[in-house]
């Protein structure tokens, strides 16, 4: 459980989930305290210098602090605040709980102190205002720090803004956990069913396909893994029809040998030279399908050795065509070759190209009917050349299409040896150019022909 990938991504989350709440909440809590701070400072300079300017009006309009104490009560009760009015003398004068009224008052805080009204008209002190010399005062202003319930000290609004945070933090934390659970959940759930499916392939189920409809770098891994499968799947069934087809083309000439040595074994055929002939025919055959799958294994193996050198490529196409000319002609097939003036050069193995044009242009005169036209030509494109074998045969059909470079397939399964083939050239033709570098591909319609073209890069 610690090691899945749904358990690693649901901490990846809750790991940076907790970092940023966590640091929302301490830079705001930070400066909620600070700010909450300096309003009620300003707060407290605002509602200090109120209460002096009400003091400094009642002293300049009556010339003394009597009857001060009604007012000081209410201003008590108003800001919630134990308010203590003391004369130049120190004598309290007033007092909103009214337990030191005429009691000589002198505090460790400073207080502020009012002075003389001038002549123009009354003073208004300020917090910040410098206090008289000792002895110009009319009197002096305590206010106790204890908050009310209805003006809050800045800390308790801190505190509680801090607390509604919290709460804030841990709600939005535990609803961000929810979210990348079920987030998880669904991002683990292909992987986790990819494994699966890998897991049931590895026993041999190759049918496995997974379903996703996640169009991300999740679902291409889905589709890669599909494709992976199909193509694994047809391995697996051509892997397994080779197998048969082997035994079966490996069958045919064995039982011949075997039946023409039984028979001369029991005197029914004597071993003359028409014996000897088929028996050698028989043998040969076996070998070359022995020759033809050695090499084809080297060539995908990428073991073949090639003797690789640069040629002039017209010579060789003439010479191949010259040479199947008696060939297509016995058949009534027209065979040529359209070639340009001048084709640049390539680097190859002239045996193995000369292999590889001898079974297209045999497999073209195999499946053209009589009166039917091969055409050989070639062109440059770009740094490759282009060499196509072109017929009017009875072409191929759209299923049979993309195995026909697979071993061992052949179009017609009704078609004997003599005229199909054991089904390994194309095969074998296919990987020789990819040895070169080249590849090879077919373009053909059912009843009107095929062409066959391969590419070879040109020589530097």
């Amino acid at each position: 459980m610690i090691h899945s990938l749904r358990f690693r991504l649901l901490m990846a989350f809750a790991l940076v989930i907790l970092v940023a709440v966590g640091a929302i909440y301490l830079f705001v809590s930070h400066a909620s305290v600070v700010e909450i701070g300096r309003f009620g400072e300003r707060s407290e300079q605002a509602r200090f210098g109120r209460l002096a300017f009400e003091l400094n009006r009642y002293y300049h309009d009556h010339g003394d602090w009597e009857g001060i104490q009604p007012y000081v009560e209410q201003w008590g009760s108003l800001y919630g605040r134990r308010i203590i009015l003391t004369d130049s003398s120190g004598l309290v004068v007033a007092d909103s709980q009214k337990e030191l009224l005429g009691q000589q008052y002198f505090p460790d805080t400073p207080g502020m102190r009012f002075p003389p009204p001038p002549e123009g008209g009354p003073g208004t002190p300020g917090m910040n205002s410098p206090s008289p010399p000792e002895g110009d005062s009319v009197g002096t202003l305590y206010m106790s720090p204890e908050p009310s319930a209805v003006f809050p000290s800045p800390l308790s609004l801190s505190q509680a803004v801090s607390h509604y945070l919290l709460w804030g933090a841990l709600l939005a934390a535990a609803v961000a956990f929810l979210i990348t659970y079920f987030l998880s959940r669904r991002i683990s759930a292909p992987v986790k069913a990819l494994t699966v499916a890998a897991r049931q392939m590895g026993q041999g189920d190759l049918s496995q396909r997974v379903l996703s409809k996640d169009k991300g770098e999740l679902g291409e891994l889905a589709q890669a893994f599909n494709t992976m499968a199909e193509n694994l799947e047809r391995g697996e069934f051509l892997r397994r029809n080779m197998i048969a087809d082997i035994a079966h083309e490996l069958r045919t000439p064995l039982s011949n040998l075997k039946g023409y040595l039984e028979a001369m074994t029991d005197g029914v055929i004597k071993p003359g030279s028409g014996t000897i002939r088929s028996l050698d025919e028989e043998a040969n055959l076996l070998s070359r399908m022995v020759d033809d799958l050695q090499e084809l294994s080297l060539a995908e193996a990428g073991e073949l050795k090639l003797d690789c050198q640069i040629q002039d490529i017209t010579k060789l196409l003439k010479q191949t065509v010259a040479v199947r000319q008696t060939q297509a002609a016995a058949k009534g097939v027209s065979l040529s070759a359209d070639l340009p003036r001048k084709l640049p050069r390539v680097k190859i193995d002239t045996h193995r190209i000369n292999q590889v044009l001898l079974n297209l242009i045999d497999n073209a005169i195999t499946h053209t009917p009589k009166g039917g036209i091969i055409t050989i030509t070639a062109r440059k494109l770009d740094q490759w050349l282009e060499i196509s074998v072109e017929d009017t045969g009875e072409g191929i059909s759209a299923k049979d299409l993309p195995n026909v470079f697979e071993r061992f397939y052949r179009v017609d399964k009704s078609r004997a040896r003599a005229t199909g083939g054991a089904g390994l050239g194309l095969a074998i033709a296919k990987s020789l150019l990819e040895a070169h570098g080249g590849k090879i591909e077919v373009r053909s319609e059912e009843g009107k022909g095929s062409r066959f073209s391969f590419t070879l890069p040109v020589a530097p």
